[in-house]
């Protein structure tokens, strides 16, 4: 591990403080290429204008007009907690607009695969709607877009992932419109965001033309903030990067969580999980309330977890949210044994060596296809390679086929890489898709093998050694005065995630002393700058040097009725 201290560009950091901003806080944002005070601002005005996102207006005249028709409108939403809450966020959304004839339907992930598939697309029709909606999925299913305009559907795809290519040509479904910002000459700026951000879009274009077709002005418009909540949730959970647009959403729906204004279920989900919602940061977003949805589409049916966000009943968003609760404790409870499992047969690849392999490939015929990507993470996260779990496909008539979930590290993109392994060896993968850092694919039984080699090879071919070298991009040194409780809940208030790392510290530390807890935690007294504070390095059991250069956020503890600043330790460079 290499600890890399982030550069602060000086001009941007003076340029903050000048405008108020505290001096910590201006130079982290300035290390993160923030440069004034602007784009710091998280007014709702300071949004991306929804025209400048290719469709936008084009999908409103079409859902305008449905709703003036009193068409059928059916949501076809993804599993995830991305395509939950933007399939709770359109149906919110269409309803405050006067849309009267609502449904959703979101795949199951076993039976159903991912994305509008023809059978999907019959069930929306044999459901009576008249226009299809598909919410963070649509970009890629070109047999459900054709299969649902041949049943006579109206078809508006609303997606954020990268399109299809094939040549090199970007090819994209046959839908009667597309918002994507990811599609060919789409110019809006933040390519990053959510398909729940999307949906979000879609539904100000259409507030936007029902006000130019005379069915409210902006006075007596319906608000669509109340969405923003939701629309913050999805986009932290999805683990898009956080540029300017994303964070102004997520510090907008935060904002409005804390003040307790949103959706009685996500209040329910806030108890379930024991955190407190006036205080609530993104790290509940994406560690305690998006794994409670996840886990109703990874074991169960994503039902659950869509209609504990779209209950008005509170009673109602309790059940549910204690049901998802129990859910995500048998996730957890299915992931630590295939983690450990996965981890054994990963580091039996390399017994003989002192390194592990480009990339891993993990196959177990009783590992469950629901929990495979999180347990990739978790390989990737301890070996620092790219890393494909495999498990059974629980699909009827596909019980020949393997489906696999893979994350990568810096550097190695993952799609393009099954891309090549696709050209290199046709027929191998049946189905695969993603981004650069996840993504997914299937294939046969007995192709196992092929694909594990071919990904290895080409893995041996774009890594070097600079690439395998852990590295973790740190704020370097803390000073002394910084280190105080206040301090430790202003920078918990801000937003941080993907793309704009929460603030990580790094120097040399005297360790006074070190004691297991748990059996799994190593709870320590350090000495930093000469002075005591308490640490705490979570799921670490190793013993620590005397003096050691350690990476570490700020998190605060009570201590009989006291709070007091600990060090939460994130790395060590030995």
């Amino acid at each position: 591990m290499k600890l890399i201290t982030r550069d602060i560009p000086p001009r941007s950091a003076w340029a903050l403080e000048q405008a108020g901003v505290h001096p910590l806080l201006a130079q982290l944002y300035a290390a993160r290429g923030v440069n004034s005070a602007e784009e710091l601002d998280a007014g709702l005005a300071r949004l991306l204008p929804p025209d400048t996102l290719l469709g936008n207006r084009a999908a409103a005249a079409l859902l305008a007009d449905a709703i003036g028709l009193d068409k059928k409108i059916c949501i076809v939403a993804d599993y995830d907690c991305d395509g939950a809450t933007a399939c709770a966020v359109g149906l919110r959304g269409l309803r405050l607009l006067g849309a009267k004839h609502l449904s959703y339907i979101v795949p199951d992930r076993v039976v159903d695969g991912y994305g509008l598939t023809p059978p999907i697309s019959q069930r929306v029709k044999d459901s009576g709607a008249d226009l299809l909606i598909t919410v963070d999925n649509g970009i890629a299913s070109f047999d459900g877009v054709a299969t649902a305009r041949a049943l006579g559907l109206q078809v508006l795809v609303t997606d954020h992932h990268l399109p299809a290519s094939v040549d090199g040509v970007v090819r994209l479904p046959d839908a009667d419109v597309i918002v994507n910002p990811n599609q060919p000459l789409c110019n809006f700026e933040s390519k990053s965001i959510a398909g729940v951000g999307v949906m979000f879009y879609v539904l100000l274009a259409l507030r936007a033309e029902l006000r130019r077709r005379g069915q409210f002005d902006a006075a007596t418009q319906p608000k669509l903030d109340a969405l923003l909540p939701l629309v913050a949730l999805g986009t932290v959970a999805d683990v898009v990067k956080l540029d300017a647009n994303n964070r102004r959403l997520v510090a907008q729906g935060l904002k409005r969580v804390r003040e307790l204004a949103m959706p009685v279920g996500l209040a329910a989900l806030f108890v379930a999980a024991g955190r407190q919602a006036k205080a609530a940061t993104t790290f509940d977003f994406g560690f305690a309330l998006g794994p409670r949805i996840n886990a109703a589409g990874r074991l169960s049916d994503m039902t659950l977890g869509i209609e504990c966000l779209l209950t008005d009943d509170a009673a109602r968003a309790a059940e549910l949210a204690q049901t998802l609760d129990g859910i995500n404790r048998d996730r957890r409870e299915i992931e630590g044994g295939m983690r450990e499992q996965a981890l054994a047969i990963a580091e039996s690849l390399f017994q003989e060596e002192a390194e592990p392999p480009s990339a891993i490939c993990v196959f177990d015929p009783d590992f469950h296809e629901g929990v495979v990507g999180i347990v990739a993470s978790r390989i990737k996260d301890k070996l620092h390679r790219p890393a494909f779990v495999f498990a059974r496909s629980g699909a009827p008539g596909h019980e020949h086929e393997l489906k696999g979930s893979g994350r990568s590290i810096a550097g190695f993109h993952l799609r393009d890489a099954l891309d090549l392994v696709a050209k290199r060896h046709p027929g191998v993968l049946l189905r695969f898709g993603g981004h650069a850092m996840a993504a997914g694919c299937t294939i046969a039984s007995e192709d196992f093998t092929t694909f594990a080699q071919g990904l290895s090879g080409v893995a041996q071919e774009w890594l070097d050694a600079a690439t395998l070298m852990r590295r973790l991009a740190t704020d370097g040194p803390l000073k002394t005065e910084y280190r105080r409780v206040e301090l430790v809940d202003v920078l918990h208030k801000e937003v941080w995630g993907q793309g704009f790392a929460p603030p990580t510290f790094s120097e040399e530390l005297e360790v006074v002393s070190q004691r297991l807890v748990g059996e799994k935690h190593l709870a320590l007294k350090l000495k930093h700058q000469g002075q005591p504070v308490d640490g705490i390095w979570f799921g670490h059991t190793e013993p620590l040097p005397a003096r050691v250069k350690l990476a570490f956020r700020l998190d605060a503890d009570a201590w009989n009725g006291m709070r007091r600043v600990r060090f939460l330790i994130e790395a060590a460079e030995l």
